[in-house]
C-alpha cells in the first residue's frame, strides 16, 4: 500500500541517543578543565575506556584515537611497510579508507567487490602476490571471507588490518571480528553503533604494535608510562618514531563509556530490525538482500539491498523518486553525485582502475540507514516503502 509519506516517515539520521549517565562526568571534565588524556598519572577516562574496550573486544591492548581514520593508518605505519608498498584493500569502502593508505605513504590496491557486497576471492588471489598488507573493510558490516583471506595471507606472510569501522559486534565463527586480523579498527563517529561524534579504537595483541601506535598517536616524552604494559617495548621506540598527536581527548571518552554496556543490545536490535525489513524486501521480484556467509552473525544498523533484474539508470532513479516520495530516501551508492563510497571518485588515486564487478554492484546497490532506536511501526513504514516504491516503477 502507498503511504503519504514524510508526516509518517520515521527520523533515521539522528545517531543513537548519549546515555544520561554521561552528563554528570561531562560536567565534571568541564569544571575541572582535565580535557587532556594525559593529564591525569593514571585512571583518565580515555584511559579506562581503552581499558573497558580492551576487555569487550578480549584483546590485550586497546589504544583510543581521534577517528577510525587515524587508527588505520597508524595500523600502516606500524607495520612499518616500505614507502610504496602495495596495500589491497575492497573496491568497496569509503574514501577515507584509501586516504589512510596514500597517508602512509603506500599504494592502496583495489580488489574487485562481488554482488553480495563482499571481497571477490578469485581477484584477492590473483592480486595478492607483491602486497606488503592487507586492509579489509568490512564495509556496512558486511564480513568477506575471513577463512579464505586468512589462509592466503599467513601463507604469503601478509599482515592484515581489519577496518571494523561499521562491525562492532559482529561476529564470525563465533569470534569478533577486528580480533581476527593483526589490528583491528572501529569507529564512534555518529553514525555507528556507539556514537561519540568522532573518535576511533584500535585493537591488536601484539605489544611490538601497540608501543608503536601508543607512540606515535602522541604519547611524547614519558607519557606512554601512562598505559598499562610494554614498558621493554616503548623504551625501544621513545624518539624513534614521528609524532602524529591522533589522541581521543577525555570528553570523547566520557561520552563512549556508557554506551558499551549498550552494545549487546543495540545488536541484537540492529539484527532483529534489518532482518524484519529483509524479509520484506525480499519478497519483491525486484529487490535482494543478499545473505550473510555461513561464520557470519552481524551487528547492522543499516541495510543494503539490490536493485535485481534488469533496471536502467533512469528506473533506479525513478525508484529513488518513488521512495522519496514514501518519505523514505535510498542512496544508490553509483548513482548519488560524488559519492565518497564510488571508487570511480577517488580522484587522488590517479587513474581510476576497471573493477567492473564492483561497478555494476554501486549502480544497482540502495542503502538505507536502520537505526536500532527504530520501532517495529517504522521498520515496517520503511520496509513498505521501499518495496512499494520499486513496484511503482518495475509493476
Amino acid at each position: 500500500m502507498a503511504h503519504d509519506g514524510q508526516a509518517q516517515a520515521p527520523n533515521v539520521y539522528d545517531a543513537e541517543p548519549i546515555p544520561a549517565s554521561a552528563m554528570a562526568e561531562i560536567e565534571r571534565l568541564l569544571s575541572s578543565g582535565d580535557l587532556f588524556r594525559y593529564t591525569a598519572p593514571e585512571g583518565s577516562p580515555v584511559a579506562l575506556l581503552e581499558r573497558e574496550f580492551a576487555e569487550l573486544m578480549g584483546s590485550r591492548y586497546a589504544l583510543a584515537v581521534a577517528s577510525c581514520s587515524a587508527a588505520l593508518f597508524l595500523s600502516l605505519k606500524a607495520l612499518d611497510l616500505p614507502r610504496g608498498a602495495k596495500v589491497l584493500i575492497p573496491a568497496f569502502t569509503f574514501a577515507a579508507v584509501p586516504s589512510a593508505v596514500i597517508h602512509a605513504e603506500c599504494e592502496p590496491v583495489l580488489v574487485e567487490v562481488g554482488e553480495n557486497y563482499r571481497v571477490d576471492m578469485d581477484d584477492f588471489a590473483a592480486k595478492l602476490p607483491g602486497a606488503a598488507a592487507v586492509l579489509i573493510s568490512h564495509m556496512r558490516g558486511h564480513t568477506s571471507d575471513m577463512d579464505a583471506i586468512l589462509d592466503l595471507c599467513d601463507a604469503a606472510g601478509v599482515p592484515v588490518v581489519e577496518d571494523a569501522a561499521h562491525s562492532l559486534g559482529t561476529t564470525w565463527h563465533g569470534r569478533k571480528i577486528g580480533t581476527i586480523g593483526k589490528i583491528g579498527c572501529f569507529s564512534f563517529q555518529s553514525y555507528k553503533l556507539v556514537n561519540a561524534g568522532e573518535g576511533g579504537m584500535l585493537i591488536t595483541d601484539d605489544p611490538e604494535l601497540a608501543a608503536r601506535c601508543v607512540i606515535m598517536s602522541g604519547a611524547y616524552e614519558h607519557n606512554w608510562k601512562k598505559h598499562p604494559g610494554l614498558q621493554n617495548s616503548y623504551m625501544l621506540w621513545q624518539n624513534k618514531l614521528p609524532l602524529y598527536n591522533m589522541r581521543m581527548q577525555n570528553l570523547s571518552a566520557a561520552v563512549i563509556r556508557p554506551q558499551l554496556p549498550e552494545v549487546a543490545g543495540r545488536v541484537a536490535k540492529g539484527r532483529a530490525g534489518h532482518d524484519l525489513v529483509a524479509d520484506r524486501l525480499n519478497q519483491s521480484a525486484h529487490l535482494s538482500v543478499p545473505p550473510p556467509l555461513g561464520p557470519e552473525e552481524r551487528a547492522p544498523d543499516s541495510i543494503q539491498f539490490n536493485l535485481t533484474g534488469a533496471w536502467t539508470d533512469a528506473q533506479a532513479r525513478a525508484f529513488q523518486a518513488e521512495a522519496k516520495r514514501r518519505g523514505i530516501t535510498v542512496q544508490i551508492f553509483g548513482l548519488s553525485e560524488d559519492n565518497a563510497r564510488a571508487f570511480w571518485n577517488w580522484q587522488f588515486l590517479g587513474e581510476t582502475p576497471d573493477l567492473p564487478k564492483t561497478r555494476a554492484m554501486l549502480m544497482r546497490a540502495g542503502d538505507v540507514r536502520l537505526p536500532t532506536r527504530l520501532t517495529e511501526d517504522e521498520l515496517t513504514f520503511i520496509a513498505s516503502a521501499i518495496f512499494d516504491a520499486a513496484a511503482a516503477v518495475k509493476g
